[in-house]
C-alpha cells in the first residue's frame, strides 16, 4: 500500500492531536495538579482590600510588633510584653500555597503567657504563609508572613 503526502499528513495531525489529549486528561484527572485559587471568594475578598490595609499598618505603627519564630517543637508566635494577654483573641490561618488541604486555622487565646506554639506535627516540610488577624483594645491589626518548615 502506498501513502500519498495527504494521508501522511492526516496520519500526522491525528497522532498529534492523540498526543495532547493524552496530556489533558492526564493533568485533569491527577490531584497532584490541582490549580485552586488561594481565596475562595477572589472579589469578596479584593473588595476589602482597603480595610486589609489598615489593619496592616496597625501593625507596622507598633512599637513592638509580634515575632515568629521556627524552634524545635513548631512555630512560635510571641506577642510582645506590653501586652495583656488575656486581651488578645483572634486567629492564626497558615495557608500552604502549594496544597489547599493542608490549610488549618488556629484560634488566638492567650491565658498567661504571650507565647502561641503551633506544633510541628501539624506543618508539613515547605512554604507556609502565616496570617494572624487579631484584635487588643478595640483596635484590629493583620500580620502577614511566609515562613519555610525544614
Amino acid at each position: 500500500m502506498k501513502i500519498n503526502w495527504g494521508v501522511g499528513i492526516v496520519i500526522a495531525f491525528g497522532l498529534f492531536i492523540t498526543f495532547i489529549l493524552y496530556f489533558v486528561v492526564m493533568v485533569q484527572s491527577d490531584s497532584k495538579y490541582d490549580n485552586d485559587l488561594v481565596v475562595e471568594e477572589y472579589y469578596k475578598h479584593d473588595a476589602k482590600f482597603g480595610d486589609e490595609m489598615a489593619r496592616i499598618q496597625n501593625v507596622e505603627d507598633l512599637a513592638q510588633k509580634p515575632t515568629i519564630n521556627i524552634v524545635s517543637n513548631g512555630v512560635e508566635i510571641v506577642f510582645p510584653k506590653i501586652f495583656v494577654p488575656k486581651n488578645i483573641k483572634g486567629k492564626v490561618s497558615l495557608y500552604r500555597p502549594s496544597n489547599k488541604k493542608l490549610d488549618f486555622q488556629i484560634p488566638i487565646s492567650l491565658s498567661d503567657a504571650t507565647t502561641l506554639l503551633i506544633p510541628i506535627k501539624s506543618l508539613v516540610r515547605g512554604r507556609w504563609d502565616v496570617n494572624m488577624e487579631w484584635q487588643y483594645d478595640g483596635k484590629s491589626y493583620l500580620s502577614k508572613e511566609t515562613i519555610y518548615i525544614n
